[in-house]
C-alpha cells in the first residue's frame, strides 16, 4: 500500500487490487465447511494468485534492481509459495493477523521486560503470561481463571492437575 502511495505504481495498484479479491473470496468462505471452503479457494482464489504471480514475473525485469518496487516484488516472488499456502489447506487462514494479534502483548513489552530480576524470575513471567493469553484464547476472564486455579491448586490430585489448564477448566462451583 506505501509504495502505491509513495510511486503511484501501476503495479502496487494492480496488486493491491488483486489483493482484495483474494480477502473478498475468504470474507465469502469464511463460515463454509472446510471442503467447501477449499474448493472456493482453488476454484476462484488460486487463478487469481496465478495471475498476480505471472504480472510480477513480467513486471521484475522491468524495473531497477535496488528499487522499492523491485524490493517489493523480490519480497512476493521469494515468499509466493508460503503466500499462497492456504490455498491448499482450507485449516490455514489467508494472513497471519490472528497469530501477530496474539503476541503483541509480549512484543510491546518486550523492553520492559529486560528488567525482569533474574532469568528465573523472566521465565516465570513468561509462563504466567502463557497462561493468561491461552485463557484468553479459550473464552475465559484471565483474573477469574487464575484466581480459581491458584485457590484448587493446593488441594488438586496430581492426576487431575491437567483438568485446570485452560482448554479443560471449568470453574469451581464456588465462584
Amino acid at each position: 500500500m506505501e509504495l502505491h502511495l509513495a510511486n503511484k505504481s501501476t503495479l502496487a495498484a494492480a496488486a493491491i487490487e488483486f489483493i482484495c479479491q483474494l480477502y473478498g473470496i475468504e470474507r465469502e468462505a469464511k463460515d463454509l465447511p472446510p471442503e467447501e471452503r477449499l474448493r472456493e479457494r482453488r476454484t476462484r482464489a488460486a487463478p487469481i494468485a496465478q495471475v498476480l504471480h505471472s504480472r510480477l514475473l513480467d513486471f521484475r525485469p522491468k524495473v531497477p534492481d535496488g528499487s522499492a518496487t523491485a524490493r517489493a516484488v523480490d519480497y512476493s516472488l521469494n515468499r509466493w509459495a508460503a503466500l499462497t499456502r492456504h490455498l491448499g489447506d482450507p485449516a490455514l487462514p489467508i494472513d497471519n493477523d490472528f497469530d501477530e494479534q496474539q503476541i503483541r502483548p509480549w512484543a510491546t513489552g518486550r523492553k520492559n521486560w529486560l528488567f525482569a530480576g533474574t532469568l528465573l524470575a523472566g521465565q516465570r513471567a513468561a509462563a504466567i503470561m502463557s497462561l493468561i493469553q491461552t485463557a484468553k484464547l479459550n473464552g475465559h476472564d484471565p483474573s477469574a481463571y487464575l484466581r480459581d486455579v491458584l485457590m484448587r491448586l493446593p488441594t488438586q490430585r496430581a492426576r487431575d492437575l491437567a483438568d485446570l489448564l485452560p482448554h479443560r477448566w471449568m470453574p469451581s462451583s464456588s465462584q
